[in-house]
């Protein structure tokens, strides 16, 4: 119990110093999520440099923006809306833009996860659906952590999660 409350009072110090302008108490919070910043960009994007672009934005922002983070024991989820947002940016992007550079590099490109049939179902799901299926099944979020995150109702999250399992059975299916 004591180890917990330990690093509860050094994650929350380290927020409160980051939003004071503390450059390595910024640093040491990114590396204790870059993990699950990088399983949910990749979760949402598909091209590898899409995701770093993600990142890098996130990064950028959060640092501009800590200081307005309200509550410092929701760093982790602010992060993560932050990351979805700019994943979400760049898929509008993409969508407007397709340029031969980027059919080239498809491919090229050799993901080593392409031949899972699960990734790229989920990968196919309509963005809503996509977005709250990544942070429920890769990232662990519970559906009130969703809710929080995406700044929706849980009733909402949890018909989507219904809707999404749904159309992975049928696609699983197809497979």
């Amino acid at each position: 119990m004591e180890l917990i409350s330990l690093f509860n009072y050094k994650k929350k110090s380290n927020v409160a110093k980051a939003k004071n302008g503390d450059k390595e108490a910024f640093i040491e919070l990114i590396n204790e999520n870059r993990l699950n910043i990088y399983r949910v960009a990749k979760g949402i994007l598909k091209n590898e440099y899409d995701i770093e672009d993600a990142i890098q934005n996130t990064v950028i922002k959060a640092f501009e923006k800590i200081s307005t983070l309200k509550n410092d024991d929701f760093f982790r989820t602010w992060i993560i809306r932050i990351l979805i947002n700019e994943c979400n940016d760049i898929l509008r992007k993409n969508k407007r833009v397709v340029s031969l550079q980027d059919s080239i590099e498809k491919e090229k490109y050799d993901d080593k996860y392409k031949n899972m049939d699960l990734i790229n179902a989920v990968k196919s799901l309509n963005e809503d659906l996509r977005n709250i299926t990544v942070l429920y099944y890769f990232e662990d979020m519970s559906t009130v952590e969703i809710a929080k995150t995406l700044e929706i109702p849980e009733g909402t999250v949890r018909s989507r999660l219904s809707r999404a399992r749904e159309k992975l059975r049928e696609r699983m299916k197809e497979v």
